[in-house]
């Protein structure tokens, strides 16, 4: 585990030297996550499906941030492997992987076609299956690595409209935990953050009604933001977490105790 030490600088952690993978950080909280670790001297990867990607690794290295990007869908094996070959052609190493990529298709059961059911578990699970496999097996040889997995609040508590959703980051969850136990003999820890509600685009499209709806239900009356998610994950691949592996951090205001 010494190989893995994140030095502090000043009170701050610095991950100056070590190379981070972040899965769907084109925007909302993988867009936060990735900035967070290039705040903090970080090589990160942002992976994405399309162009838009590109163009957040871009507004980041405008701020002087040693930032790449990488465009392609991770539920195709090839393409999980492809992105830490680049990673590792690019920086040399992978220390930290964070999954966060997904989607939702959202539907009552009775509506719900077969396909919105295989894509959402096919990105969501899958990818984080197939990303995972491909980067553990470069921590193994190092004997040190984090593994962060974004789940969800709604993979505990299930909501209505999101059978696929919930299934996708409740399996997760198993997977963090399966995870954890295979491989902490190898210095790895492996721990899932459960985001409830959270302000990104899609909590900006709901009406006042319905926000205030969702509010009643959150004890700190407030949604939290994409940094905040972004500090946890922070946490999680430092030192100061070396000893925290197997978890379910839930980040939800207490919506869900």
């Amino acid at each position: 585990m010494a190989e893995y030490l994140v030095k502090e600088v000043s009170g701050k952690m610095d991950f100056k030297g070590k190379t981070v993978i972040v899965t769907g950080s084109s925007r909302g909280i993988g867009f936060a996550v990735a900035s967070a670790f290039a705040e903090l001297n970080a090589n990160v990867m942002m992976t994405g499906t399309g162009e838009s990607v590109h163009k957040a690794c871009e507004e980041l290295r405008k701020k002087g941030f040693n930032v790449s990007s990488f465009a392609g869908d991770i539920s195709d094996a090839a393409t999980a492997q492809s992105l830490i070959d680049v990673t590792v052609d690019t920086y040399g190493s992978v220390d930290v992987l964070v999954n966060n990529a997904g989607i939702t298709r959202d539907k009552l059961l009775i509506r719900m076609e077969e396909e919105d059911w295989d894509d959402v578990l096919r990105i969501n699970l899958k990818g984080t299956f197939l990303c995972t496999k491909a980067a553990i097996r470069l921590m193994m040889k190092k004997r040190s690595g984090r593994i962060i997995n974004i789940s969800s609040i709604v993979g505990l508590m299930g909501n209505v409209g999101q059978a696929n959703y919930a299934a996708s980051k409740a399996g997760i969850i198993g997977f963090t935990k399966s995870i954890a136990k295979e491989f902490a003999s190898r210095g790895i820890t492996c721990n899932a953050i459960a985001p409830g509600f959270i302000e990104t685009s899609m909590t900006d499209a709901l009406s006042e009604e319905i926000k205030e709806m969702y509010l009643k239900g959150i004890p700190l009356g407030r949604f939290g933001t994409p940094s905040e998610v972004a500090d946890l994950a922070v946490f999680l691949a430092s030192d100061k977490a070396s000893y925290i592996t197997g978890q379910v951090i839930n980040i939800d205001g207490g919506l869900y105790m």
